[in-house]
């Protein structure tokens, strides 16, 4: 019998397909330590399954902001107060493109 944790996520790649390994290797490849992760509103019920998942698979800190994400201008402010080396916002789009960042592409974890 599967606990609860792998029926939820199976569940939630039966509606989703969400990039959990893009993720990860872009959390080992920043070497980030604490990781903030927001979710809109219909995968905030998955939160904790997703998270669990990405610190078995990490050395990371997670926290999980469950304040609005309307989009991805929809960040939290003072990240910095909080040791945030890194956040991950899952939605359908980019955050921003590449030439607005230095030539780095942020990239969302949600593909639909």
């Amino acid at each position: 019998m599967k606990d609860a944790k792998e029926r939820t996520l199976k569940d939630l790649e039966e509606e989703y397909s969400l990039d959990l390994e893009g993720a990860v290797e872009s959390i080992k490849k920043q070497e980030a330590r604490r990781v903030l992760v927001q979710f809109p509103d219909g995968l905030k019920q998955y939160a904790t399954a997703i998270v669990d998942y990405l610190a078995e698979k990490t050395n990371s800190e997670f926290i999980i902001y469950l304040g609005s994400c309307f989009g991805a201008c929809d960040y939290p402010v003072g990240m910095d107060k909080l040791g945030i080396d890194m956040m991950i916002q899952f939605g359908h789009n980019s955050l921003m493109p590449s030439y607005l960042n230095n030539g780095k592409e942020v990239s969302a974890g949600l593909k639909k």
